[in-house]
């Protein structure tokens, strides 16, 4: 096939195009055979055919091959030479199943007979038109209307596209917005992923397993963890017996040992730690097996069977949810893959053995040491302070007169009493005293401050002489006085010790020690293989959206837009000075009509053999004297006042397309009968094209989640990487081909789009923004050429002067086929201009262009059937 005239590969719905013409690079037979196996949707069958004007009788078995798969039609663009004057045709190419335009000049230009590279030039917009379903259509019907099924075609064309510095910035920041930069992983949050990969972040048990018993007493771990609370449970008791008036003066707290209660538990803490730290060890691996089940039960670990809240089935459903969530946030593929990076390595089991360290931090050797050391017991506040109160409560009671000398000093030896008594009953002191952490109540300085104390008392009341019943009451009040006191120093001082030797601490070792306990059962023995399938899953993924990323980087970073052979500049050196060659748009057409079909003489005397515009107006009777007999000469010069042609005025300058330097490629000369019009891209274009390659990769990675429930360790990514390859090339084509404003191919995989509510706008891509939002170029001159349907100056004829004369002479034999892209009419504005133009319109669902294609008959005369036997066929 020829490359320069055909598109570089079938569009899905479109007429499938192959180039039957000699000299093409693939043989004509092969070309059918090529065309053949393309698959087309919904049992139609559409060839659009390029051959050669005298070519058709024989290739009327290729023809025929056509239709060897079943009923097909073919519309067959007839290139045809400066001399022919008949067509012949066979059978094959007749309507209703096929017809042919005969095409005698396909830029406007007249030239010499040979191949001219800029016929393929001009071909190549003709074809993408005719490719398109809705115009095919239409054409092949309008074809079934007139004469014989054959008709040249006058044209009017204007193409709306993107300039090649728009396409390839748009591509960029596409693929920029699908793939997006390398990003560190970060770290995974149980509120940012599913219920079922939120359990195996966190700690948390299942509520199903928050009643069982972890360590049973009857196990080993069960009866050091029971040991350890009777301990605990012994020394509160012993200090609530101490603490308090009954454990001073009575002997209530005689035989309570807290030092050796404290002890007791210090060691069976030790044990505890010793058991479950044999237990994390036995089974430190991160799979859980029957014997690891075994060895647990043996060291006092009960584990139950997988809760309900989590199974190994339902991971793979959570992360592709989780991957569609991210998705559908609009995070680029690589900032997902950070994501399932960081929540792989947050999953990923680490055995039993890590969480030794754990174990150590909440009940280490210095934490046990420190809850074993044997601390003072010290009461009565500080020695000045006890020396003076107990002087004064002495003095106070030696003031009765006379007795006062032995009731003072007693009261200050009563202090001292109690005193001694709290320090000969210290909780740090075991019974028998082998454990003693030593005490200080001041007993000394309460004996000395009150002897002499009730001497000055018992002074000041010989002095004062108070009367005996003050005297008892001042004995009354400091007795009182200095038992309170004493009992206030006990319990304080006994709390204080009990504060700072804290066995208290000891139960909440024991309940972190079971709570590491629980959530090493759950997470590092229960969860093991849901964790790992996790996190290998996570993985998979996470490596499988860097790898789709890296492919779409080096597409989208070795991808230029495909100038095409109309925009390519090499060919414009090989074009010779031509005044019709600069007549690239409506703005370079004269304000005055030309004479006759052609352009006039030229300055050198001959006549000028470029085709412009023209209209039944054309023909006069004068001209048809010489009737067919010299149709091999060139007919004369029409007058010019015969034209009633005045060409449609160029649209405002507001309106007209930035022009571009002649150095670049939008500068190249275009057919007489195509006006270009380039925009610098719409505000849609980008977020279009990332949308389109968001949903075609989410569509890709819908199809690997089983591949990764079985396997996700695999690293053989090849397949999706030629999947993704297949989505930047079709997105690539339609950016070239239409600015993507035709949606992609209807996407079939996803299991469950309706529960994926975050993902409905990027896989319903049905939903398009209208053409001025994706090039940048209104489709107001579109619409103004619509309006000029009735004129047939409108058009111009891809036929050169000589070959005027074989066209039919009624008007009314002329079928029209207006076209436009559905992407035009779309949004606000377009409703107002497509008013009152819309009727009859052809709207068509893709393209970049839009027209008038105007089919003229020819004369009854001019084509000729060829029967097989006639065309010499085997």
């Amino acid at each position: 096939m020829n490359d320069r005239v055909l598109p570089e590969r079938p569009l899905p719905g479109h007429a499938v195009c192959l180039d039957l013409r000699a000299g093409g690079p693939d043989d004509p037979g092969a070309a059918v055979r090529a065309a053949l196996d393309v698959p087309q949707p919904g049992g139609e069958r559409r060839f659009l055919v390029v051959d050669e004007a005298d070519g058709l009788v024989g290739h009327q078995l290729l023809y025929e091959r056509l239709s060897s798969y079943g009923p097909a039609q073919i519309v067959c663009l007839a290139v045809g030479a400066r001399g022919d004057r008949t067509l012949r045709r066979t059978l094959t190419l007749r309507p209703p199943a096929a017809g042919v335009l005969w095409l005698l000049d396909t830029g406007g230009d007249d030239k010499t007979d040979g191949r001219h590279a800029s016929d393929d030039a001009a071909l190549r917009p003709l074809v993408e038109v005719l490719a398109t379903p809705e115009v095919f259509d239409a054409v092949l019907g309008s074809l079934g209307e007139v004469v014989h099924g054959v008709a040249v075609p006058a044209v009017r064309v204007l193409e709306h596209d993107l300039t090649d510095e728009a396409r390839a910035r748009a591509w960029r920041q596409a693929v920029e917005g699908l793939t997006g930069p390398e990003v560190p992983a970060g770290s995974a949050s149980p509120e940012d992923v599913p219920g079922a990969l939120a359990l195996l972040l966190g700690e948390s048990v299942p509520r199903s397993l928050s009643g069982h018993d972890w360590l049973p007493a009857r196990g080993r771990a069960g009866a050091r963890l029971a040991a350890c609370q009777e301990a605990l449970d012994d020394a509160v008791d012993g200090h609530d017996r101490v603490r308090g008036a009954a454990g001073l003066l009575t002997g209530a707290g005689r035989d309570v040992d807290l030092p050796g209660d404290i002890e007791r538990l210090t060691e069976e803490l030790a044990r505890l730690r010793t058991a479950v730290a044999d237990a994390f060890g036995a089974a430190g691996g991160t799979r859980l097996t029957a014997e690891h089940r075994g060895v647990l039960r043996d060291r006092g670990i009960e584990l139950p069977e997988l809760p309900r809240e989590i199974t190994r089935a339902g991971i793979v459903p959570a992360l592709r949810d989780h991957t569609y969530d991210l998705i559908g946030r609009g995070l680029p593929l690589r900032s997902v893959a950070a994501r399932l990076s960081a929540l792989s390595a947050r999953t990923a089991p680490a055995g039993s053995s890590s969480r030794l360290a754990r174990l150590d931090a909440i009940c280490g050797p210095e934490r046990l040491r420190r809850l074993g050391r044997r601390y003072p017991f010290t009461a009565g506040g500080s020695r000045p302070a006890a020396f003076a109160l107990t002087g004064l409560l002495a003095l106070l009671a030696g003031v009765w007169p006379v007795l006062g000398w032995v009731l003072g000093p007693a009261v200050g030896g009563l202090a001292a009493a109690l005193a001694w008594l709290m320090l000969r009953r210290r909780p740090n002191r075991s019974p028998d005293g082998r454990i003693d952490g030593g005490g200080a109540t001041g007993a000394a300085p309460r004996l000395v401050g009150g002897v002499l104390g009730g001497l000055a008392g018992a002074g000041l009341g010989q002095f004062l002489g108070p009367p005996v019943w003050a005297g008892a009451v001042a004995l009354a009040v400091s007795a009182a006085a200095v038992v309170l006191l004493a009992l206030r120093d006990w319990t304080r001082a006994v709390d204080d010790w009990w504060a700072r030797a804290d066995p208290e601490e000891a139960g909440r070792i024991v309940r972190e020690i079971h709570a590491l306990v629980v959530t090493t059962a759950v997470h590092d023995w229960l969860f093991a293989d849901v964790r790992h399938h996790c996190s290998a899953g996570a993985g998979a993924v996470s490596r499988l959206l860097r790898d789709l990323a890296g492919t779409a980087d080096a597409y989208g970073g070795g991808w230029t837009p495909d100038r095409g052979p109309e925009r390519a500049s090499a060919w414009t050196a090989d074009r010779t000075s031509d005044p019709v060659s600069d007549w690239a748009s409506w703005d370079d057409e004269p304000s005055e009509p030309t004479s006759g079909p052609g352009r006039g003489p030229n300055p050198g005397g001959g006549a000028d053999t470029g085709t412009g515009t023209w209209s039944w107006d054309d023909w006069s009777d004068a001209g048809e004297e010489d009737g067919w007999s010299d149709m091999a000469e060139e007919p004369p010069v029409r007058d010019p006042a015969a034209s009633s042609y005045a060409p449609p005025s160029p649209p405002p300058p507001s309106r007209a397309p930035s022009p571009y330097p002649p150095s670049s490629p939008q500068a190249a000369p275009a057919p007489a009968w195509l006006e270009r019009r380039y925009g610098d891209g719409g505000s849609a274009l980008v977020d279009t094209l990332v949308g389109d390659l968001v949903a075609g990769a989410v569509l890709l990675v819908d199809g690997c989640w089983a591949g990764i429930e079985r396997d996700p360790g695999a690293t053989d990514h090849t397949a999706q990487r030629r999947r993704l390859t297949e989505l930047l090339d079709e997105t690539r084509i339609r950016l070239e081909r239409d600015a993507a404003a035709s949606p992609p191919p209807p996407y079939e995989g996803l299991r469950d789009l309706g529960a994926l509510t975050s993902l409905a706008a990027l896989t319903d891509r049905s939903e398009r923004p209208d053409a001025a939002r994706l090039t940048g170029v209104a489709p107001d001159a579109v619409a103004r050429l619509l309006r000029t349907e009735d004129d047939p100056g409108s058009t111009v004829a891809l036929c050169g002067p000589a070959h005027l004369r074989l066209l039919s002479h009624d008007p009314l034999a002329a079928r029209q086929v207006r076209f436009v892209p559905e992407a035009m009419r779309r949004g606000t504005a377009g409703d107002d201009i497509w008013r009152g133009t819309a009727e009859g319109v052809v709207w068509t669902g893709a393209g970049r262009h839009a027209g008038i294609l105007r089919l003229v008959p020819l004369r009854a005369d001019v084509v000729h059937t060829v029967r097989a036997e006639e065309a010499g066929e085997p």
